[in-house]
């Protein structure tokens, strides 16, 4: 009896011990599920969070010229690094400024001025260790004015970009600058972050020509100028022209200086005005073409860059290039032609009802650029010969 007794028992103690196993089974398994759905619950809410944050600040606005995927902070090349970077802003440290115009950079200025997202702008010599690009103003090196922080261990990965919206004639010696840059930021096409003095943007709806173009313009041909240099090309045009054409001259060099409220009204009252760049060389074309003469209403005579650069940039049919004559002497008289046949110098103003002149004259405006083409950019170029490709073409 005892053992009938003993045996129930053990059976079930066995009973007991399988119910455990199989309940403590059925907790666990229910635990990994529950975990998972909260695991894969937080993952869709941040996918959503970020799909939103990134929708709201590129995709609905219209306005920027990049998307939120393509930006990252850090300068590494390895595609791991970039999901976790590319949440993240990219710092632009400017070193000094250019000219000592200094401008307030609170804010997010990037996105409320130009709608560049996560871009961040520091002028702060702190930030350096944090920085994913530093900019250096050359004016400012070859003065002697500011130095490169060469005594400063640099961050792996950092860039350090030659910012000059200067010709080549007037960049100085940069021969001490080699292997030092990995971008460039100039007004050349073929720079690493292009900084035209100006540029053309569509007309949100078909503008209206002016019936008279000519109207109350009572000069011929116009010049503002201050450093005028008889070895200049522009100044060997100038008294070529002369003999041919009149020419009223305003600025320095003949004690007729403008206020800036009256520069545009004056050219306005010109037929030309001569857009004629102190330096000859590839694409160098200032604001003498694309504010005082586009601007100011006047057909711009154009001098500096060759032919097909200023066709690369400005609207068909607006200008006069000096190299389309065969003399001086030609291009003048073609000009006095012009002005007096009213339909064919009207044709020199059609471009505006499709295109309007956009200036690019705000130096936060030209750093929020780096932004826009940082991730397309080589990681490890470096300029082994800054001078050699500054001087290219020139």
């Amino acid at each position: 009896m005892e053992q009938v007794t003993e045996g129930s028992n053990i059976k079930k103690t066995l009973h007991s011990v399988k119910k455990y196993i199989v309940l403590s089974f059925l907790c666990l398994l229910l635990l990994f599920i529950y975990t998972g759905y909260l695991s894969g619950s937080q993952a869709l809410t941040t996918i959503s969070h970020t799909i939103f944050w990134n929708h709201s600040r590129s995709g609905s606005s219209g306005s920027s010229n990049i998307s939120s995927g393509n930006i990252s902070g850090s300068s590494n090349s390895s595609d791991s690094s970039s999901s976790n970077s590319s949440i993240r802003n990219v710092t632009i440290l400017l070193w000094y400024w250019p000219f000592g115009h200094v401008t307030s950079l609170q804010g997010d200025v990037c996105w409320d001025l130009y709608h560049i997202p996560r871009c961040r702008l520091v002028d702060q010599h702190s930030m350096f260790s944090s920085a994913d690009v530093v900019v250096f103003h050359n004016r400012e090196l070859i003065q002697g004015i500011q130095k490169l922080p060469l005594d400063l261990p640099r961050p792996q990965g950092q860039r350090w970009a030659w910012l000059s919206l200067e010709s080549p004639a007037n960049n100085g010696n940069l021969q001490q600058y080699a292997n030092i840059f990995n971008m460039t930021m100039t007004y050349r096409r073929d720079a690493d972050i292009v900084l035209p003095y100006g540029m053309l943007e569509p007309q949100e709806t078909e503008a209206q020509l002016v019936e008279d173009v000519t109207q109350n313009k009572s000069s011929l041909v116009c010049w503002v100028v201050s450093n005028y240099q008889n070895h200049h090309r522009r100044s060997q045009v100038y008294r070529e022209l002369l003999p041919v054409v009149p020419v009223k001259v305003y600025g320095k060099w003949t004690n007729t200086n403008l206020p800036s409220s009256d520069l545009l009204p004056a050219i306005s009252r010109c037929y030309f005005y001569l857009a004629f760049e102190n330096s000859v060389s590839k694409d160098y074309i200032t604001e003498k073409l694309w504010w005082n003469a586009y601007q100011g209403g006047a057909v711009p005579v154009v001098l500096g860059a060759s032919v097909s650069d200023y066709k690369a940039v400005a609207p068909p049919n607006s200008f006069i290039h000096v190299d389309d004559f065969a003399s001086v002497k030609d291009l003048g008289r073609y000009l006095v032609e012009l002005a007096k046949d009213k339909k064919r110098y009207s044709e020199y103003f059609t471009w505006r009802q499709h295109w309007k002149v956009k200036r690019l004259a705000e130096w936060r405006e030209r750093l929020c650029k780096i932004c826009v083409h940082y991730e397309s950019l080589p990681q490890h170029r470096v300029y082994s010969n800054l001078m050699a490709w500054v001087n290219a073409n020139y």
